[in-house]
């Protein structure tokens, strides 16, 4: 954490030493119309308007992405009870052998509940 903040203490400076340096006032022109001011304010609109048009391309695979995940989590964690009653049942039917009912009862269960694949 600390790496993090000494980075942005760097960049910061950097950009302070930039904005200093390129103090020359320019003109864009952009289709009709004209904006005046400092070269290091024209670059840096410039490079935030790139960083936010890359965010709003990304943002729509970010968001797909999270949903996957937290869907495939939850998938996950049903597979995992499952498994973990599969494993009792298993050990249980080794120990006590089961009766008719409690067979009955696990084919009932499996075909109601068949294991997704």
């Amino acid at each position: 954490m600390i790496i993090l903040f000494i980075l942005g203490l760097v960049l910061g400076g950097v950009a302070v030493i930039f904005a200093l340096q390129n103090i020359e006032v320019i003109t864009v022109s952009f289709f009709s119309w004209q904006f005046s001011g400092s070269l290091s304010v024209i670059l840096s609109v410039a490079v935030a308007a790139g960083v936010l048009a890359s965010l709003l391309i990304i943002l729509p695979e970010s968001i797909g992405n999270y949903f996957k995940y937290k869907s495939l989590k939850n998938e996950n964690e049903k597979l995992t009870e499952e498994l973990r009653k599969q494993k009792e049942l298993t050990v249980f039917v080794k120990e006590v052998p089961p009766s008719p009912a409690v067979i009955a009862h696990i084919e009932e269960t499996a075909i109601i509940h068949p294991p997704q694949i």
